[in-house]
């Protein structure tokens, strides 16, 4: 925004979130942490600088109102007893005891394939009494409350200070798509943030380091490297590329590569430790209910978060409320050794595989709960195997302009850095060197080595901010556009044949690297389209397919993933309903890094297309957009 005092960088995790920020004016500032108000203990407030991204619908008899009161409830015309949900540590804390009432991974919830995700789902599988909220407002309760504590306390009633005035980055995973950047733009505009830009977290992570490291930077990166970012979070796992080239005798940063959304992170971890404490309990002969089983993995991540902060200790106690009048009494206790910490997380997560190993896939039933597409294997070398291989064969494929990476059947990192709370452990970290080391040394290539000086918990938030300087022009600015090639689906006319139906082509509509600001249109490609009804269409995208450009038709859209359909409606203004009338479709990445989708007719009109977000069977419908 222009004239803002602040860049501010926020981090909507998926287990926390955090607010950076940096005074524009001053010439060389580092990113300052906001201190987050929010409800510790019941009627207790504390300052902390991460906000645990977890909502918690309380019984209106479990806390009494005026316990759950916010410091700005009163600026907002909001009274305590009004306000029944908890967001923070106190939410999170409440939820190991009542996982029923707790919502969890509204950003991964946030990016579900199929999903509505404007429909109240949350928390999923809970009782009918229980109040539900959609992913979109869960995101949108983190944002506010983000917003309100700015407002409150560096903001003070000042317009021009209010966070919504500020030069605002809010980071997402790289692989998100054009619908999951979507949705998270609108939760921010819900929270009362219209004006902000999206940022890749792997290249915020990036950007971080550049401000930790100064002018150091470019004595530890040189043209031809290529840094592999790992960001392993509480429920992801994302993998970025990002290539240091030569502009012209400056050095520069090319993002190269973004892997899939794999929901495979910490979360999975604290299943994995709670499962193997609920075997201690069975043979000790106390089993536990499903309510109970949540509770140890809570128990279970806490355990795991005071042995990898401390190496001294041996283990770590784990409580289980027990069910009935005696909670207290009736709790079920165990302990977490380290050696089992080790051995399942590990051994479980980072096994020692060859750099041709591939992730396994599990056949899947055919009836499943309503959950997250999480990844079938749990090994998390597998998946980055999986990644390297399958970005060398497309870069090998491509005729479109590439840096020049080293790599036989994979491509060859030569620097790491890692992201994501689960990442602080270090017995982690040194595996995934171990193993990449070995890959590489295995094609006569040299082990990358690790980038230094990155807080894991808060580089995302103080790498937005970073770039909220960038964009002002100060400081080096990673090159990208979008991570995917975007295509709309469309139906080959051919004769009825029983069995058969028409085959799809895939128009290239937005090609890969579609830098924000820029428009591309269809070349003398028209559709038509009906007058006053709805218009559908399958949408497609590819992080792999280099080459493609506006109007490339592929013909089979097996090679392509599949997204939620778009769809628009034509206005009857005049000739007659049903009236098919020609369109050509264009596509726009916005300033803030989304993509918007239009119908535009011979007068200049145009109608932008909207996505479908009912999944398959859905019938929302969008009003077009003149």
């Amino acid at each position: 925004m222009t004239g803002a005092p602040y860049a501010v960088g926020i981090d909507l995790g998926t287990t926390n979130c955090a607010l950076a920020y940096l005074p524009l004016g001053e010439d060389h500032p580092a990113p300052r942490v906001l201190s987050i108000p929010q409800l510790v203990h019941a009627g207790e407030l504390g300052g902390r600088a991460l906000l645990p991204s977890y909502l918690y619908l309380p019984h209106p008899s479990e806390l009494p109102a005026a316990s759950l009161a916010l410091p700005w409830d009163q600026e907002q015309g909001q009274g305590s007893s009004s306000r029944r949900e908890v967001v923070g540590e106190l939410a999170r804390a409440q939820g190991a005891l009542t996982p029923v009432r707790l919502v969890s991974s509204a950003k991964s919830w946030l990016c579900h394939p199929t999903l509505d995700r404007r429909a109240a789902s949350l928390p999923a599988g809970s009782p009918e009494e229980v109040p539900k909220l959609s992913p979109l407002d869960a995101s949108a309760r983190y944002l506010g409350h983000l917003r309100a504590a700015w407002n409150h306390g560096v903001a003070k009633g000042d317009p021009k200070l209010a966070l919504e005035r500020q030069a605002v980055t809010l980071t997402v995973p790289a692989s998100f798509d054009a619908v999951a950047r979507e949705l998270t733009v609108e939760a921010a505009r819900q929270a009362g943030l219209p004006d902000l830009v999206l940022l890749e977290e792997p290249q915020a992570a990036l950007y971080a380091w550049v401000e930790v490291m100064g002018d150091r930077w470019r004595k530890l990166v040189k043209p031809g490297d290529l840094i592999l970012v790992v960001d392993v979070g509480g429920g992801t796992t994302d993998f970025s590329l990002i290539a240091a080239v030569d502009r012209g005798g400056d050095l520069g940063l090319e993002r190269v590569a973004v892997g899939d959304h794999i929901l495979l992170g910490g979360d999975n971890m604290d299943l994995a430790l709670a499962h193997r404490l609920e075997q201690k309990l069975a043979a000790a002969g106390r089993k536990i209910d499903r309510w109970q089983f949540v509770a140890l993995t809570h128990g279970a991540r806490q355990a795991k978060e005071g042995l990898f902060a401390d190496p001294s200790k041996a283990s770590m106690p784990v409580a289980v409320p027990g069910r009935g009048s005696s909670l207290v009494g009736g709790a079920l206790r165990t302990e977490l050794a380290r050696e089992e910490l080790v051995e399942t997380l590990v051994d479980g997560f980072l096994p020692r595989v060859d750099a041709s190993a591939r992730p396994t896939s599990q056949r899947r039933s055919a009836l499943t709960t309503l959950g997250l597409p999480y990844a079938s294997d749990p090994a998390i070398t597998r998946h980055l195997a999986s990644f390297l291989g399958r970005h060398r064969e497309a870069l090998d494929a491509s005729s479109a302009p590439a840096p020049r990476l080293a790599g036989k059947a994979f491509l060859h990192p030569t620097a790491l850095l890692f992201n994501g709370g689960v990442m602080k452990a270090s017995a982690l970290k040194e595996r995934i060197m171990d193993v990449l080391a070995a890959w590489v040394k295995a094609e006569g290539g040299e082990a990358p080595r690790e980038l230094p000086g990155v807080d894991l918990d808060l580089a995302v938030a103080k790498g937005g901010a970073t770039y909220g300087r960038v964009r002002t022009g100060r400081g080096i600015r990673i090159r990208g556009g979008t991570a995917r090639a975007y295509y709309v689906g469309i139906e080959t006319a051919m004769p009825a044949v029983p069995g058969f139906p028409p085959p799809i082509e895939a128009l290239c509509v937005a090609p890969m690297g579609m830098e924000e600001g820029t428009r591309a249109e269809l070349p003398a490609r028209e559709l038509g389209l009906v007058l006053g009804e709805s218009a559908h269409f399958r949408f497609f995208a590819s992080a792999l397919r280099r080459d493609d450009r506006v109007g490339t038709v592929v013909e089979r859209e097996g090679e392509l993933d599949e997204l939620p359909p778009i769809e628009t409606t034509l206005p009857v203004e005049s000739g007659e309903p049903g009236q098919v009338v020609p369109v050509s479709l264009r596509a726009h990445v916005t300033e803030i890094g989304t993509l918007e989708l239009e119908c535009a007719d011979a007068k200049g009109r145009a109608w932008k297309v909207e996505f479908n977000l009912r999944g398959e069977n859905g019938t929302e419908e969008t009003a077009p957009a003149a």
